[in-house]
């Protein structure tokens, strides 16, 4: 799930099916001066995410693209050319949310991947960003592409790896706890209300297997690679988890597998937080990152950039061309990069090569 505020200490309650809707509230000021947008929901008074903030309403639009898009693959799309060097290049995916052709289509458009779905890019490095299903019609094919690209690209002498996203957690938590109540900070809730707020698919759900599980369960967090700080959600939580990639990295893994729901759902919850990179003392946010994980620019997904850029694109679907989203958004003194173009919004599903041509 991603992030917006959500029910406050006097507004939260054991969330249901019948929850799933937006609150009257939602074209309220928000907490950045201007005004919240569908799903970026924020209790009514509250200036800030309160300390014990709990995302069990929907926190970003599920905008009606109708059904999902059938994109051809384009036979003369070429292989990515390779450095001398045999380091391959580095690419990066964002919020993907099940939107499986537009994935497959934006690999082909960069030669990643031919005619028939499979690695071309020989030594090339793909690092996913995380939030592979809920909201878009097949999750559970993305990760299954995921999958099978890894074992290709490493067959070839490159890699294809994947970042854990508030979705993986809000997923596996759906999975295991179901209905358990768990002590939300700010009242109850459960995983299942929460995962079917925030665009959980049953097919997903009926598909999902132990190997997706366990592949899901096992992926890093963070990750430096070429002086870029890798993750998932813009928030400093991590720092929470360790003062190292490596304890970061261990620290989440070993909260999934001690399987406390209340654990895991703080966990979540604190990876749904966003924003912290935006506004006033945002570049002061992701030096705080960098300063202690290494690296010189951070690049995330989870907040779709026409969010940090203040458009959003109807609610309703009317608008038919959706919010303009050309490519990466760079931003917070030029110490962070937005990957997440808001496929789930009409925008774009973004593969870029880094450094970006900017």
């Amino acid at each position: 799930m991603t992030q917006g505020a959500g029910q406050g200490p006097e507004t939260e309650r054991t969330a249901t099916l019948r929850d799933f809707r937006v609150p009257a509230y939602v074209h309220e000021t928000g907490p950045y001066g201007h005004s919240t947008h569908p799903g970026d929901v924020v209790p009514p008074h509250e200036e800030t995410y309160p300390e014990g903030y709990t995302p069990t309403e929907r926190d970003l639009p599920v905008i009606n693209r109708g059904d999902t898009l059938q994109v051809p693959v384009d036979p003369a799309a070429q292989a990515v050319p390779q450095p001398n060097d045999g380091v391959g290049p580095l690419f990066v995916v964002g919020d993907v949310h099940g939107y499986l052709d537009e994935l497959v289509a934006a690999l082909q458009e960069q030669g990643l991947i031919d005619a028939g779905g499979n690695w071309c890019a020989g030594t090339a490095r793909l690092w996913f960003l995380g939030d592979f299903t809920d909201r878009g019609p097949d999750g559970i094919g993305v990760i299954e592409l995921v999958m099978r690209l890894s074992a290709e690209a490493a067959a070839a002498g490159g890699y294809c790896k994947a970042l854990m996203g508030n979705h993986e957690l809000l997923l596996l938590g759906a999975k295991r706890f179901g209905d358990t109540p768990v002590n939300s900070g700010a009242g109850t809730a459960t995983f299942q209300a929460a995962w079917l707020l925030n665009g959980g698919q049953k097919t997903d759900m009926d598909r999902l297997q132990d190997h997706h599980l366990q592949w899901m369960a096992r992926l890093d967090a963070v990750e430096e690679v070429d002086g870029y700080l890798l993750l998932h959600s813009d928030t400093t939580a991590y720092l929470d988890y360790g003062d190292s990639i490596e304890a970061v990295n261990d620290t989440i893994r070993e909260t999934l597998t001690r399987n406390d729901a209340d654990e895991c759902w703080d966990l979540f919850r604190k990876f749904t937080k966003r924003f912290s990179f935006r506004d006033e003392g945002g570049a002061d946010a992701a030096r705080s990152l960098l300063d202690t994980y290494g690296g010189t620019r951070v690049v995330h997904g989870h907040s779709p950039i026409p969010y940090l850029l203040g458009e959003v694109g109807s609610e309703e679907g009317e608008d038919d061309t959706g919010p303009v989203v050309e490519g990466p958004h760079v931003y917070a003194d030029g110490l962070a990069i937005a990957m997440d173009g808001g496929v789930t919004m009409a925008g774009k599903l973004l593969v870029r090569q880094l450094p970006l041509d900017i």
